[in-house]
Formats: C-alpha cells, structure tokens, sequence
C-alpha cells in the first residue's frame, strides 16, 4: 500500500492567539512550512488574562450542551467542533503536559491555576514543529486572480494558503484592533458590525454609583427582558461608577442580544433564604436592635455601602424606631432584599468586552474547512468569525476548533 505524499506548502497565520496558535500547529502537522504573524512584543496576551489569568479553556459538557451555549451561528461549528472537539483540546493540552480539571459548571481550567502554562504549552507545540514566529503587523493580503498569494507586512510575504486569526475588537490593548476585518473586507467578504459581547453595563439607578467598588459574592442575579425572565446564576458582581460589572454581569450580558428591548437585572442578596426565612431573620435583628433607627439596624444583614440604598428603596423613613415598624414596612424590604432590580441602559464599549459578536460572515466560510468562499487559498479562524458564546470555555472552545480546522485544511 503507497503512502499519500502531501506537497510542502506555505502557510501563514495572521494572529499569535488561541486561534492562530492552533492552527498552526494543526497546518505543521500536515507537513507545511508555517510562519505566524504577531505584532505583540509578546505572544498569547489576551489568552493569559482570560478567567481571571486562570484560562477557563473550555467546557467539559456533552454535544448538545455545548451547542446550547453559542447563540449566534451555531450551525455553522458543527463540523469543526466534530472534529476537533472539547475532548480532543483536553487531551492536547494534557498530552503537552499541562493537568487539567473541571470545576462548577463544567469549566476546565489548569491544575496550576495560571493561564500562561496554556500559552506555553502552545508556544512549546509550535516550537516542536519549527513553526516561525515573526514579530510584524500584516497590513494587507496579496490576492492575484482570485486567489491569495501572501501577505504584507514589514515586506513582502508569498504563501499558497492565508489564515486570518486575528481576534475581533475587545481588549485592544491585547492586539485585538479590529485588523482581521479590514483584510477580510479587502477580499470582498461581509462584516457582520461588530459589538461587545459578555460586558459591563450601564444602568439607569444612581445608587450604583454610590455602591461603587462594592462586590457581592454568592448572590443570584436573574435578567429580565420585557419582563420576562431569561437567565439567573449564582456568582459574584460588582458595582461601579457607572453600573455593574463583575462575572455574573458580564455572563447576563452574553443574552441581551437587541438592546431596543427592555431589560432589568434583579439582585436577590440572600439567595439562601426565602422570603419567610429572611422575614423570621429580620425580625430576629430588630429584636437585638429594638430602640435603635431602622438605618441602624441593618448592619448585620447587609453590606455598609447597600443600607442606604435598601433603606431608601424600602420607604421607611431613616429615623423610625426598629420597634415601630409595620409587617408591611417588614415585607417590603423583604422584598427589596430578594429583588433589588437595576435597569439596563445600554452595554459598555467594545474595548471593554471580552469577546466580540459579530465579524466574518459565516455564509462567506465553508463550514468544514474554514475557508474562504470569495478568495481562493483564504482561511478565516476564531473571533473574527461572526461566531461566539456564553462564558464557560465555549469561547475559547470556538477559537480552537475553527484554528484546528483552518490549520488542518490550508
């Protein structure tokens, strides 16, 4: 039986994150002689602030669950995630010497807790494969006769394969600029208009402000749109000076897809308790504090920066003795303590989100190889894709299976 002999081909990534590194590991892997391009002085920098520098890498959930996370395209992920999916980037990254373990929710992080041991392992992968690194922004694709032929950059590069990686919008200090749409607008592809996606929001209540630098651990945060309930979890969240933050406001930002709706987030602060549970528990205080003013009497119950914004809320007067208050006074904050509810004004600019929605028409790429439709030789990987998810290492999930898929096709 003859062996199948692949042609040495050239193949370069535009892009030295999740995306590009994959792909050219998985483009070495076929034999080609692969050359990454990265304009950072240093590689992986977004990667190693991801999950709080502990880089939540992906999902160990079932197929379904997995595609019950992406809300935009997911159709579109079928092939490569097939192909290269959340088991398959587990063993890699244990495979390249890097433990692995599942926390709450299916997230899989590095036993280390430190995102850059997954930076290195990738670095280390294309280094065993004698991929080259050089230090340079493409400015533009070569495109002759329908077909690429390289890039240039700080001079002219000839490949016979193009894979653009190069993020989206977000953290543009990181080098996602926004510069892997240009290129793909130069090869007559869509751009579906970028926005923020899992980011802070601005809200209408000014107490916020007045809580800034407050952080709530352990309370459920559920988001409304037009009254409806779509989404609540259990985490941490944070208050500034424009609204809220944190990781659960950044994860109920990821369903709020059409800001014309209208949608609120309400805050239950005890989420251990019921409303006859935290009624009997209120109660129990203000026997402690009985001649006390009711603003004095909940510093056992609530964080010092949230009693005058409870209080207010509740229309109790600041100075009624705890003794004199009414079952009725008692409920309403009750009520307000199981559902302190923001309005959502608008989401905080792109540069301050951790993924972009939006980017590269996915009807423009084939589905199975990453490749261009428009532009013969072209390959597109990661979030420059109009693909994305909720936070879990869905994300990240996306960034190497279309790197795998783009790299393995070139």
């Amino acid at each position: 039986m003859t062996k199948e002999v692949h042609a040495i081909r050239d193949v370069i990534v535009v892009g030295c994150g999740p995306a590009g590194m994959m792909a050219a590991i998985a483009a070495a892997d076929m034999g080609n002689r692969v050359t990454v391009f990265e304009w950072n002085d240093r590689i992986g920098r977004k990667l190693d602030i991801t999950g709080k520098g502990r880089c939540n890498l992906t999902n160990n959930c079932s197929r379904e669950d997995f595609f019950a996370n992406i809300p935009t395209n997911p159709k579109f992920l079928f092939s490569s995630f097939s192909a290269f999916d959340n088991d398959a980037v587990m063993a890699f990254f244990e495979d390249a010497g890097v433990p692995l373990k599942t926390e709450r929710g299916g997230r899989v992080f590095p036993v280390s807790d430190r995102a850059h041991d997954i930076t290195a392992a990738l670095v280390r992968e294309m280094d065993r494969r004698d991929v080259q690194i050089v230090t340079a922004r493409v400015k533009q694709l070569i495109i002759e006769d329908g077909r690429v032929c390289g890039v240039i950059a700080d001079k002219r590069y000839t490949a016979d394969s193009v894979i653009v990686a190069c993020g989206g919008m977000s953290y543009p200090k990181t080098g996602s600029t926004g510069d892997g749409y240009e290129l793909a607008r130069s090869a007559g592809h869509t751009i579906v208009e970028p926005q923020g996606s899992l980011v802070p929001l601005v809200c209408e209540e000014s107490f916020c402000r007045d809580a800034m630098g407050l952080s709530l651990k352990n309370v459920r945060l559920t988001l409304t749109k037009d009254g409806k309930a779509v989404w609540s979890e259990m985490g941490e969240m944070l208050f500034t000076h424009f609204g809220v933050s944190g990781p659960l406001v950044l994860s109920a930002s990821g369903h709020m897809r059409d800001m014309s709706r209208s949608y609120q987030l309400i805050i239950d602060l005890k989420p251990a308790l019921d409303e006859k549970k935290l009624d009997e528990r209120i109660r129990r205080d203000m026997a402690e504090n009985i001649n006390k003013d009711h603003i004095n009497s909940l510093g056992a119950l609530l964080p010092r920066k949230l009693i005058p914004v409870v209080a207010k809320l509740s229309g109790i007067p600041f100075d009624k003795k705890v003794n004199q208050i009414t079952h009725e006074e008692r409920m309403t904050l009750v009520r307000i303590i199981k559902g302190l509810t923001l309005t959502v004004k608008a989401k905080r600019p792109i540069d301050e989100a951790i993924i972009t929605s939006g980017g590269v028409s996915t009807k423009e790429i084939d589905p199975r190889t990453m490749r261009s439709k428009m532009v013969e030789g072209l390959y597109f990987a990661g979030e420059v894709i109009d693909v994305d998810a909720y936070t879990g290492g869905f994300n990240l999930q996306i960034a190497f299976s279309t790197g795998h898929a783009a790299g393995a096709n070139a």
